[in-house]
């Protein structure tokens, strides 16, 4: 196994359930934070929301995005790939669905026409576990390790 396989089977590990991050999109270069529950799936991560607010209007202007929380950081690429009802949203939303069962039907209304999943595909990132960071990068499918104590002083 790659260090790149290795370090994906950690993302999932860490990532693929109801993880919070704070999401940085930008707006005539005027950044905007603000955090959102995360779904990490096959070297992207997904959010539910609304097509009205103002992430999805920032990230449809610039979708270049950051995401932190604690020392895990990333970038990538955002955008709006529609309604969770669409054909091809069917096999994301069965998971999305599950993930996020304690909050999804109550916090989300699907007859709504404006109710939205972001893709965000991954550019760069860095994580740890268990005394190792991973160093990753999405694009050219390769990662580092090395070993990593999170100890903020």
């Amino acid at each position: 196994m790659t260090t790149y396989e290795r370090s994906l089977n950690i993302l999932e590990e860490l990532f693929a359930r109801d993880y919070q991050f704070a999401l940085a999109t930008s707006n005539d270069n005027i950044p905007s934070v603000r955090f959102v529950d995360t779904f990490y799936d096959d070297c992207a991560f997904y959010i539910v929301t609304y097509a009205k607010s103002k992430k999805v209007k920032e990230i449809e202007k610039n979708p270049e995005i950051s995401m932190c929380n604690k020392l895990y950081r990333f970038s990538g690429i955002a955008r709006n790939i529609g309604h969770p009802l669409l054909e091809e949203n069917h096999a994301i939303r069965q998971k999305l669905i599950k993930v996020f069962e304690p909050w999804y039907f109550a916090h989300n209304d699907e007859n709504d026409e404006n109710m939205c999943y972001v893709k965000i595909e991954l550019k760069q990132g860095f994580f740890y576990k268990e005394d190792i960071g991973y160093k990753v990068d999405f694009e050219e499918r390769n990662a580092e390790e090395f070993p990593f104590k999170f100890d903020l002083l």
